[in-house]
């Protein structure tokens, strides 16, 4: 092996040994060579310095006595009443239904010109060859390519009226 793959090699084994274990320790014996573990095995091993690595896992600690928790912390910590969600009045739902079908139908509508525009360029199945097309597989990357998008707008289409369908 060659010194550049052991160093990658032992560099990888650090990586993945230090996401495993806690603590890695380099020993060296009477001889200068060096060995990677996760034991202390005798006074000539020194703890590697990892940056990055954990050493222990994070402690889970109570809140301070007296100190307010964070929102974010409360919403964790304590599960809602049943009658604590705030109610939205009828008026204010079917005007927010509204908005959201003038909104989808506008897309909708986007979507259909969009199609529309993509089944002109396709002709009918078999799109006029460009000038830079010369060579026939070239052609027929891009045929496949309209073909696709045209697949993929249909999709949004028919996701869009199901959309529209379920508003109430």
């Amino acid at each position: 092996m060659t010194k550049h793959y052991r160093i990658a090699l032992m560099a990888g084994l650090l990586g993945a040994a230090a996401q495993a274990h806690a603590q890695l320790y380099v020993c060296a014996d009477a001889q200068g060579h060096k060995t990677y573990t996760d034991k202390r095995a005798g006074a000539h091993c020194q703890l590697l310095d990892l940056p990055g690595a954990m050493t222990e896992p994070p402690r889970k600690t109570a809140p301070l006595a007296g100190v307010p928790a964070r929102p974010a912390m409360q919403a964790a910590t304590a599960a809602p009443a049943a009658g604590a969600f705030p109610k939205v009045d009828g008026a204010e739902q079917r005007a927010r239904d509204l908005d959201r079908r003038q909104i989808l139908q506008d897309e909708l509508r986007s979507e259909e010109q969009k199609l529309a525009a993509q089944r002109l360029e396709l002709n009918a199945g078999q799109a006029e060859r460009q000038g830079n097309e010369r060579n026939y597989a070239k052609y027929q990357e891009r045929l496949a390519q309209l073909k696709d998008n045209i697949g993929r707008t249909q999709q949004n289409v028919e996701a869009l009226k199901r959309e529209i369908a379920n508003i109430r």
